[in-house]
Parts: C-alpha cells; sequence; structure tokens
C-alpha cells in the first residue's frame, strides 16, 4: 500500500475559488482502480493551508492516476491560485496495524 501526504500553502480564502475543481478531483480519483483514500482539507488553525491525503493500493494505480484527464484539469486549476509552496511525500507502507487502546 501507498500513502501519499501532500500539504499546499496557498493565499488563505483563494481555495474558495476552486472549490469546483476539488470535489471533481476527490470524486474521480475515488472511482480510480487501486484507490482506497483521497481527501482534501483545508486546516482549521490556517485556511492557507491544505491537505492531500491519498491511499493507493499499488504504484500502478497512482502512476495510472497521474495520467488521467481529471488530474490535468485539477492541475490546471490550482495554477490558477498559485501556490505559495507544495510539499508531496510518498510512503510506502508493508503493513496496516489496529490502534491500541
Amino acid at each position: 500500500m501507498l500513502i501519499v501526504m501532500a500539504e499546499v500553502e496557498v493565499e488563505p480564502g483563494s481555495i474558495e475559488r476552486i472549490r469546483d475543481a476539488l470535489r471533481e478531483m476527490e470524486e474521480a480519483s475515488r472511482r480510480e482502480p487501486g484507490c482506497l483514500l483521497y481527501a482534501f482539507s483545508v486546516d482549521v488553525s490556517d485556511p492557507g493551508r491544505v491537505r492531500i491525503s491519498e491511499r493507493w493500493e499499488s504504484l500502478e494505480a497512482l502512476e495510472q492516476h497521474f495520467a488521467t484527464p481529471h488530474m490535468a484539469a485539477f492541475g490546471a486549476s490550482v495554477a490558477k491560485i498559485r501556490p505559495r509552496s507544495m510539499n508531496v511525500t510518498l510512503y510506502e507502507v508493508a503493513r496496516e496495524l489496529p490502534m491500541p487502546r
């Protein structure tokens, strides 16, 4: 399993201009084969910080995701708000464990 964690810094309030693009990206990505999770969130303490959380079954599924038309459309939408910074990290997970109680 792969986990992608991204953090994007944008001008506070600018995310509203691409909210529909975010929604479309989530919905289309969640329908892709191999997508286990795809979600955007805005930091409650910093409205200029957006996080993207993804889980994929395989590297092949993730690579196919990058080649989709909705990924290209999303990239064009994000470019319109000119992110200040973007940090994306990919993790390969060997196994999933239950949370201790």
